[in-house]
């Protein structure tokens, strides 16, 4: 893409648009930043471009006049599908975003990990096989610092793994060399009209490759398996059920690399220390894009076997007067705080709630019914989901409403004996009560660590 003389409008002014401000700005680009929020509302966002030279559109009349820019750099947060830009749009104004800018200046070999669960725990393990394996490593995207500000130092020799959710993946129009999709279920139904636009969305990680480009793609996911067919390069597929005939599976409880139905074992199961059979998945889908780098079986199995986990997933807090405290706060959906009830193979008491996402609640009931020993409901969501626990039949387990998350910890903690895991896996979104899920799982890691040593007050009795 060509910037020479455009006129570039950034829509939403964030960590990544603000990346985005900066490198354009450093190329003599002229850059209108436009935001909802005034200039003391923006603050050092503010400060720091008004001193590099933007302009800025701000206030309640921000996307007033788009079609006098010859591109609008979209933030993830912000819908595409908005009238304004459409409007935009229809003019001949082209929409992208940051990580359409990044690929398009890139030039290194990219390897994109996207899916409704497991991105970021798989694309940490993928970045770090390669960094054993002795690539020079970027890892950015959806985690971490926007990569645009360093595209220009990235070589060709080097590796960049970037994790890419549905927000971002939605304008691009090149896909990374690699593309990996962990799975789908529904999720993000507030932002997109409909699944299959979700879906729609997540396709774009492969739909510009050529043929000498690989996809890896779950085939125990019903809605992965569909998409091996429209793949336009080279197929990879990894299974806990099955073997496959490119990728990585689960046999005789090894994790084994497969090639043209050859298999090499890389870890037996035993070895590795992540929690939950999801998790098993995410080590296939690191295995299977690391195959296809080069890796050694060594740099492979060094870190699956020493990998624990990432932040606000499945983490384990502490333990405190005979309780483990878990942290999942990653978990915004009911199907992945269902992974996280059944990852421990016993009962849980658990934290959940927030803002609805408006999505099916049936394996979450599931979970609910064969792990849980108690729930704590938070949020605005905790009527409908004792709704939806009751609708499903679930009576024979205690559910308690909490008005915050530091008495909901106390009140799981005095439902709670030696033994007992309490975790938090919320199932809804956080931003009725915290700005997002980090900050929620950061507040339950500060309560849990303020937490004394002494026994639980009390305790639930149950059928072992």
């Amino acid at each position: 893409m060509d910037w020479h003389g455009k006129k570039v409008a950034l829509i939403g002014l964030g960590r990544s648009n603000a990346a985005v401000a900066r490198y354009l700005l450093a190329g003599g680009v002229r850059v209108t930043a436009c935001d909802r929020k005034n200039a003391a509302e923006l603050g050092h966002y503010y400060n720091e471009l008004a001193a590099r030279g933007a302009e800025f559109q701000l206030g309640p009349n921000y996307l007033e006049k788009l079609e006098r820019f010859d591109i609008l750099v979209v933030s993830p947060g912000v819908k595409p599908s908005l009238p304004e830009l459409q409007r935009a749009k229809a003019y001949g104004v082209k929409l992208t975003n940051e990580i359409g800018i990044f690929l398009n200046r890139c030039r290194a070999p990219v390897i994109g990990i996207t899916g409704t669960s497991g991105k970021t725990t798989t694309a940490t393990m993928i970045a770090e096989i390669l960094s054993a394996a002795g690539y020079r490593l970027f890892l950015g995207g959806n985690m971490g610092k926007p990569l645009i500000d360093q595209v220009n130092k990235i070589t060709p020799e080097s590796w960049v793994v970037l994790e890419l959710s549905s927000f971002q993946l939605d304008l691009l129009e090149r896909s990374p060399q690699i593309a990996l999709i962990t799975n789908i279920s529904p999720d993000h139904l507030d932002f997109h009209a409909s699944m299959v636009e979700y879906i729609a969305a997540k396709k774009h990680i492969f739909k510009y490759q050529n043929g000498h480009n690989w996809t890896v793609l779950n085939a125990d996911n019903p809605i992965t398996r569909k998409m091996a067919g429209e793949v336009p390069g080279r197929l990879s597929l990894f299974s806990v059920k099955k073997m496959v005939e490119r990728g990585a599976c689960l046999e005789s409880e090894r994790i084994m690399s497969c090639r043209a139905g050859l298999l090499m074992e890389i870890a037996k199961v035993s070895e590795i220390k992540l929690i939950g059979r999801h998790n098993i998945e995410n080590v296939l889908a690191a295995v299977a894009v690391a195959d296809i780098v080069g890796c050694s079986a060594g740099a492979m199995h060094d870190v699956v076997t020493s990998f624990t986990g990432v932040a606000h997933r499945l983490e384990l807090v502490r333990e405190a007067g005979g309780i483990a405290y878990y942290n999942d706060s990653v978990a915004t959906t009911p199907v992945e705080a269902a992974a996280g009830m059944r990852a421990f193979g016993r009962p849980v008491i658990l934290i959940a709630g927030g803002v609805d996402k408006n999505l099916p609640w049936d394996e979450f009931v599931k979970a609910v019914a064969d792990t849980a020993k108690a729930v704590v409901l938070i949020g605005k969501a905790k009527e409908s989901i004792a709704a939806a626990l009751a609708e499903g039949g679930v009576s024979h387990i205690p559910v308690k409403f909490a008005g915050s998350l530091e008495e909901a910890v106390e009140t799981a903690k005095n439902m709670a004996q030696a033994g007992d895991i309490v975790l938090l896996s919320p199932a809804c979104a956080s931003f009725d009560m915290f700005a997002n899920f980090e900050e929620r799982g950061q507040r339950f890691r500060e309560i849990i660590y303020k937490l004394t040593e002494e026994a639980p007050l009390s305790g639930i009795k149950y059928d072992s």
